[in-house]
């Protein structure tokens, strides 16, 4: 135990510690999040036997938990290297760019995992354009300072909801086949199912 707090200690590893501490933090994340959903979706919409949904169960947790664990440590790995080539220094689009070439390299492959991350990142990044309610009060908002974080304003947050469930249903209306496989069946049970 000693030898790997001497390893951890050691100030030649300082900048390299991150990236294993950040993979193990994205592999625990993953399974904490997929595991639950999975098991819920295997419980209420799974087919086949009970063995062919673990095995399905535990397929999705590890695929979602190594992805995450991959895509922090190159993401941190990407930024350590634009941060050496820059004379030790990080520049403010270094993040963009780790976080474009380990989402291509991670997540870019097509699947149903990948799909649903993909989707939920998207999700919250269209929403952070969103006007804020007030501005953070005596807090950065840098990525190494504590944020206080600042709900969008209600008002546009509203408007943001209507045209999100306006778009979607004329999509489903009329271009159901560009919606997400889970999405549309989801609806194809609310709205089309309802009528027979």
């Amino acid at each position: 135990m000693s030898n790997l707090k001497a390893i951890l200690d050691n100030p030649q590893f300082h900048d390299y510690i991150p990236i294993l501490k950040g993979a193990r933090n994205g592999l625990v994340y993953g399974v904490k999040v997929r595991f639950p959903h999975a098991l819920v979706m295997a419980i209420l919409f799974g087919r086949g036997n009970w063995q062919t949904r673990l095995k399905a169960i535990f397929r999705a947790t590890r695929q979602h938990a190594t992805n995450l664990a991959q895509f922090v440590a190159m993401y941190k790995t990407f930024l350590l290297v634009q941060r050496k080539l820059n004379g030790g220094k990080q520049r403010t689009h270094d993040t963009f760019f780790a976080g474009l070439l380990g989402g291509y390299l991670v997540f870019g492959e097509r699947n149903a995992i990948n799909e649903q991350i993909v989707l939920y990142v998207c999700s919250r990044v269209v929403a952070s354009f969103l006007p804020r309610a007030g501005p953070p009060r005596g807090l950065a908002t840098t990525g190494d300072a504590t944020v206080k974080l600042v709900p969008p304003d209600s008002r546009y947050f509203s408007l943001f909801a209507a045209i999100s469930w306006g778009a979607v249903m004329w999509l489903f209306q009329h271009r159901g086949e560009t919606l997400q496989p889970g999405m549309f069946n989801a609806m194809t049970y609310l709205y089309r199912a309802s009528e027979r």
